[in-house]
């Protein structure tokens, strides 16, 4: 296999310039450092490089002395995915929860914030927002990161997010291109498919992505989902019917085009991560995501030697490789000189989110309710999170009950008899039991049963896609599961 060539290398410099890895570490490896020296434009965070702002700005600032304009990216949606939060819980809402709320000027505040607090760790490239129409509710990676499932509802929020956060310095990468809502499968673990007519997708799934363009978003992310009315051989992040002709072509778009992770099996399970990489780079894409999985020099080392040898082998010509490279170098000059001011924390609005999620809140009493007083028992009927969401992140509202109700007791429960464990576990205590996507899990909904059946005075607690009918003698759908979505929750149980 051919080595990375001198760092004066045109054709090595490009290569390294479309590839935005991540590392291990809470501190800046010297690989990367000597990478950035090299040509390597972008970096992206993860949640295992996050401890503290302080933390994240530091490492920014030694990422930027070796390159100024280096674009380092983060997947901070706010909501259930968040990395910046990553071991607490985010302050901000999800999509869900805006859009169940419908201020658009409300989503763009809540945007402008979470940028704004981005920018003063120095991140300045998200992969946010979702532009998915969640439109098939058992969608299994989407649902509470999803606006909702009406096309004009997500594209109003989806233009209100991207003008919030860039407003901030942020670039803002709106994805999943070509829409990702209505798939049954997690394009982490497979190839999802997507068969609908390209008038249901231009009518539905296109329509918050012109909102996003219109906006001026800075970046989209490919799907790598395939659509075959689009292209029946490919997926949407490898098709050039789908990133040029659709994207570039019909949609007139002239930012930057990211990959979703390349490592995603969904890519890597079929084509491999460095035959992916090249196709996508073909295909139109300019920069290449990796590092959620993968995240070692030799994964740079690998792709960048495979997009070398493509050009050399004539699978890949020249012009399209530099012409990529040449838009992720356009894209740091703009976040350059974007910079917010150093009085920039003026403007803070720090309780937007926790107003945000108080108004998404929605009740449902089953008759006249009390208040609870005396510390109940929080049962979380917990499904496995998908890989996008993560499992670091703490979920329900167990720790805000307890801050509001000294000596509430928790416990987690899942499968058949998950029910009469939670009633076993609770004795006596009042019961709050905690679901996410209740219409999803037939053995959540069997536990609900039972519970309800012992204990009618049960609050039942819903932290994903509201589809199942509220039931319990008190019934509150917080539209996702972030750590300000818990305490509005839980306010409402203790009355506050």
């Amino acid at each position: 296999m051919t080595t990375i060539a001198r760092a004066t290398d045109t054709l090595t410099r490009d290569a390294l310039a479309v590839l935005q890895p991540g590392f291990t570490g809470t501190t800046a490896p010297d690989w990367l450092l000597r990478r950035l020296g090299e040509g390597l434009a972008s970096v992206a965070l993860f949640g295992r490089n996050v401890r503290t702002p302080e933390q994240v700005a530091a490492l920014t600032a030694r990422l930027r002395a070796e390159r100024e304009d280096v674009l380092v990216a983060i997947d901070e949606e706010g909501g259930d995915v968040t990395r910046l939060e990553v071991r607490t819980g985010s302050s901000f809402p999800g999509n869900l929860a805006l859009g169940a709320v419908d201020d658009v000027g409300l989503t763009r505040a809540v945007a402008a914030e979470l940028g704004r607090r981005l920018a003063e760790c120095g991140v300045n490239f998200n992969w946010a927002p979702s532009a998915d129409v969640n439109s098939n509710p058992d969608n299994p990676v989407i649902g509470v990161r999803s606006f909702g499932s009406g096309t004009d509802l997500v594209a109003r929020h989806t233009a209100a997010y991207v003008t919030g956060l860039q407003s901030s310095g942020v670039a803002a990468c709106t994805k999943h291109f070509p829409g990702h809502g209505d798939t049954a499968v997690d394009s982490h673990h497979a190839v999802p498919r997507i068969d609908v007519d390209a008038a249901v997708l231009a009518e539905r799934d296109l329509v918050p992505f012109r909102a996003a363009i219109a906006a001026g978003s800075r970046a989209v992310m490919s799907a790598h989902i395939l659509v075959p009315a689009l292209d029946p051989d490919r997926p949407a992040t490898l098709s050039r019917r789908v990133l040029t002709d659709l994207l570039r072509g019909e949609l007139g778009y002239d930012g930057l085009i990211v990959t979703d992770g390349i490592e995603m099996k969904a890519i890597a399970g079929t084509y491999g991560i460095e035959r992916g990489t090249v196709l996508a780079i073909a295909a139109g894409a300019d920069a290449i995501c990796v590092g959620g999985g993968l995240s070692d020099e030799g994964t740079v080392r690998r792709l960048c030697d495979a997009l070398v040898e493509a050009v050399r082998a004539g699978e890949l010509s020249e012009e399209r490789l530099a012409d990529a490279a040449d838009r992720v170098r356009a894209l740091a000059r703009w976040t350059a000189s974007n910079r917010p001011d150093a009085g920039a924390g003026d403007t803070a609005d720090g309780d937007v989110g926790l107003r945000a999620a108080r108004r998404a809140l929605r009740v449902t009493a089953a008759g006249e309710y009390t208040p609870v007083s005396e510390a109940p028992y929080v049962a979380a009927l917990a499904p496995v999170a998908n890989i996008a969401v993560g499992d670091e992140t703490p979920w329900g509202i167990a720790a805000e009950l307890t801050r509001l109700l000294p000596g509430t007791e928790t416990g987690s429960f899942t499968g058949p008899d998950a029910g009469n464990e939670v009633l076993a576990a609770a004795g006596k205590r009042r019961i709050v039991a905690v679901v996410r996507d209740e219409h999803r899990h037939p053995w959540m909904g069997a536990a609900l049963d039972t519970v309800l059946a012992a204990r009618p005075d049960t609050i039942v607690v819903e932290m994903g896609v509201p589809r199942a009918e509220p039931r319990g003698s008190l019934h509150l759908a917080t539209h996702g599961a972030a750590r300000v979505c818990g305490r509005a929750a839980a306010e409402a149980v203790a009355g506050v």
